[in-house]
């Protein structure tokens, strides 16, 4: 075990407050415990934000030191504008990187969301930059790791650094994606980067989870069980880190975050336990624009000539290179982009926008914040519904009352069926299974504003889908529609997801094992992990068969099908170190399994 105290020196300047005061807010205590997971306690908000800062950077800063250079738009000054950056689960040139965020992140506005957000939230994020530099003071050149030691982008940081960091993770399935296309869009006639850049197809950002919450029905102890099974990298600032944060009021969760979070953001206290799995509803909308005639950069509205706005962003360059300038061009629909592997592109009378729902969302930390303090399933629905904080999840949670929630509530924009099917255009069904595209001719197209949202345009979450049961809830990456085989949901906004839909091999194998597991008995501990490590496969289970009946029937097949076929037969159908055969089947099903005249049985919602 070991520990560490933190104090904080002289920050009366930080907080504009006496240094005595600032002394006492800016402690916490470090404690490393078994694979070095640190356990941070601090009786202030502040102080638990400086502890979990000093703790991340002493196990990534450089890691951390290289995303506030990402979010600062200063990678080609340092690693050049050539180079790639890692923007979600996407690579991106620096130079795209570079002019994406500097035109993007809009600090005056998040200062302003920063200045009304909770005491609570904004000494958390204080403290985070407090701890941050602090270690950075106590390291000294000698002590920074050397893949960034001497390097000039390890620096100190402000605030603006941590809320430009934030920004960049609430962005992460919606205007991340389309990052270069933003980046590179420009007006016909004019020179510019000729970007591979397409609408993201469902399932293609990379991001997914499994999670399941058991209720007091299913479970031996009549208490909640909750399984996280979250798919997020093994390396990068998407990465989970795992700790255990003591703080004031009674807040004691343990759990995992990424790069930048000051609290978990999935854990679990005394009362409950949640996780979160990648939502299928969509956080931004896509808006055809008729353009002038006379001039590419003005739109059409109302009958209207209305100028884009120009923004223009200087990006520094390395070695005395001159700044790379770079004008991009925003509507009230939000930014002009381009997509040319999907056919969006900017011409002399078209173009489109993407309006963004978690574009300045500061609204996270205190939903994550609540969501710790709670007691029981129904406090956690109501920190995501009062808040709209949650970027791009759902939230699965039981309590140790016996109740389980699945919650699909998140920042996704107000449109209903009604207004999808009023404003749509021409090449909106082109669009439909890729993104919302809405007519940008038209001011009746944007977003509905509805009463008790924090901000305008945003879906009340009594329009969004929330279910509390006390048998079980899963998801796994599908819609609403089904968390369990036996409550379809009622159909919801398109936005929201698909109704009714075909789903996933893996939500189905999921509710088959889950079916298995309880009509076996209750479940406890052992049970649940057992099942979640089972590394079974539906598919295998529903297509070995017939794909040994076609090795049989093969009159003389070539060698390597016959080879094929031996590891196939042999195969225990599960993905476990010793499996011979996994391999084959694996190759098989990535090309097979999209085909859509694989199953002769087609898909039936009732069935």
């Amino acid at each position: 075990m070991k520990r560490i105290s933190l104090v904080a020196g002289c920050l009366a300047a930080l907080l504009l407050a006496p240094a005595a005061e600032a002394r006492s807010r800016y402690e916490a205590q470090i404690t490393r415990t078994t694979y070095g997971i640190p356990h941070i306690a601090a009786d202030s908000w502040q102080g638990v934000g400086y502890g979990v800062a000093y703790a991340y950077a002493e196990d990534n800063l450089c890691l951390l030191a290289e995303e506030f250079a990402t979010v600062a738009g200063d990678r080609s000054r340092h690693f050049g504008p050539k180079a790639t950056a890692v923007l979600g689960f996407q690579e991106v040139d620096n130079l795209s990187s570079d002019v994406f965020f500097r035109a993007m992140i809009d600090l005056p506005a998040l200062r302003a969301g920063f200045a009304g957000q909770g005491r609570e939230t904004r000494g958390l994020a204080q403290g985070y930059v407090a701890g941050y530099n602090r270690f950075l003071k106590d390291a000294g050149p000698d002590g920074i790791p050397a893949e960034c030691r001497g390097k000039p982008w390890v620096r100190p940081i402000s605030l603006d650094d941590v809320l430009r960091l934030t920004e960049k993770q609430m962005l992460l399935a919606s205007s991340l994606a389309l990052a270069p296309g933003i980046a590179n869009a420009s007006p016909p006639g004019t020179a510019t980067k000729q970007v591979a850049q397409a609408l993201p197809r469902p399932g293609e950002l990379g991001l997914g989870s499994n999670g399941w919450a058991f209720g007091g029905d299913a479970t031996a102890d009549g208490r909640g069980l909750v399984i996280g099974n979250p798919h997020f990298p093994w390396n990068g600032p998407s990465r989970f880190w795992q700790l255990h944060v003591t703080g004031p009021d009674g807040y004691d969760v343990m759990g995992v975050g990424i790069a930048g979070t000051p609290i978990p953001t999935l854990g679990f206290n005394r009362d409950v336990a949640w996780t979160h799995t990648v939502t299928a509803a969509r956080h931004f909308t896509l808006h055809a624009l008729v353009l002038d005639p006379a001039d590419p950069t003005r739109y059409m509205l109302d009958g209207q000539s209305i100028a884009m706005e120009p923004r223009t962003v200087s990006v520094p360059m390395p070695d005395g290179v001159p700044d790379v300038t770079r004008t991009l061009y925003s509507t009230r629909f939000g930014p002009v982009f381009v997509a040319p592997d999907s056919g969006v592109i900017w011409s002399a009378t078209a173009a489109y926008a993407m309006q963004d729902a978690n574009r300045n969302n500061g609204r996270a930390i205190e939903t994550w914040l609540r969501i710790g303090q709670a007691r029981n399933v129904g406090e956690i629905k109501a920190a995501v519904s009062d808040t709209l904080g949650i970027p791009w999840v759902n939230t699965i949670a039981s309590d140790r009352h016996g109740d389980a929630l699945h919650a699909d509530i998140t920042a996704v924009p107000n449109v209903s069926a009604q207004l999808i099917a009023a404003c749509s255009t021409p090449l909106s069904p082109l669009f439909a299974s890729l993104a919302t595209l809405l007519d940008g001719s038209r001011s009746e197209c944007d977003w509905q504003t509805a009463e008790g949202t924090p901000e305008p345009g945003l879906m009340p979450a009594s329009d969004q889908a929330a279910t509390i049961v006390r048998d079980y809830l899963t998801n796994s990456n599908d819609s609403y529609w089904l968390s369990n085989p036996r409550l379809p949901h009622p159909q919801l906004s398109p936005v929201l997801g698909k109704h009714a839909a075909a789903l996933s091999l893996r939500t189905r194998s999921n509710f088959t094992e889950t079916e298995a597991l309880l009509a076996a008995g209750k479940v406890d501990h052992a049970r649940a992990k057992a099942m979640a490590f089972a590394n079974k496969s539906l598919a295998a289970d529903m297509t070995i068969e017939p794909l040994l009946a076609l090795c049989a029937g093969a009159a003389e097949p070539a060698e390597t099908i016959a080879r094929g076929c031996a590891a196939l037969r042999g195969w225990d159908r599960r993905y476990e170190t010793d499996s011979r055969g996994a391999q084959v089947f694996r190759a098989l099903w990535a090309k097979i399994g999209q085909r859509g005249d694989l199953w002769q049985v087609a898909f039936d919602p009732a069935d």
